[in-house]
């Protein structure tokens, strides 16, 4: 039996244990989107990733939301902590300019940030464009949640959740959450081996 059959089966087993469904939160941080004048493209883009990435169902709750840093904080709280949601990634707001406050927010609303998430993003981001030092991307954990902040270009952020993701399901067996089953010919996640 191959690797990924065997872990598909292990989902499925774990899936009708819990009965619940996974959900990931997916918050794009714009003034210009949340006004409606900018097209909605990366939290869009985040949903097409985490589509190709998981075999595991997932539901998403979505929001586009101005770069006002209570309003961030008070979405993450609620995505965490009345929708439960695994993985909460916002889109945007991660670089040096006055209105750009979503790390802010989010170190606010953890118990724990996770810096090596940041630091990852930012050498895989530095092979394309030196401006990747004025990003300020960073993930935390609140309770059982893992929140990652990703730039708002859809390219970077693909190229940030490729370097990531090995890692996210890990961290959310570790606080307790859902087991997430990534498509291997995709994304390889690391566990290791018990």
């Amino acid at each position: 039996m191959s690797n990924a059959v065997s872990l598909r089966q292990y989902y499925i087993n774990y899936s009708d244990q819990r009965s619940f469904m996974i959900k990931i939160g997916v918050i794009n941080v714009s003034d210009r989107a949340s006004a409606g004048i900018y097209e909605d493209i990366p939290g869009k883009a985040v949903v097409e990733t985490l589509k190709e990435y998981l075999i595991s169902e997932f539901e998403t709750v979505y929001r586009v939301i101005p770069d006002e840093q209570d309003l961030i904080s008070q979405t993450l709280i609620e995505m965490a902590d009345v929708h439960n949601c695994c993985l909460i990634v916002t889109t945007g707001g991660t670089g040096p300019a006055l209105r750009d406050v979503t790390p802010e927010a989010t170190e606010v609303v953890c118990q724990k940030m996770m810096p090596g998430f940041g630091e990852l993003m930012r050498m895989e981001s530095l092979k394309y464009v030196p401006t990747a030092i004025l990003s300020r991307q960073t993930a935390g954990i609140r309770n059982h949640s893992l929140i990652i902040n990703l730039p708002g270009k859809p390219k970077a952020i693909r190229q940030c959740l490729d370097a990531v993701f090995p890692a996210v399901p890990y961290c959310i067996d570790l606080i307790e959450g859902p087991y997430l089953v990534c498509n291997q010919d995709v994304m390889k996640e690391f566990r290791p081996k018990s």
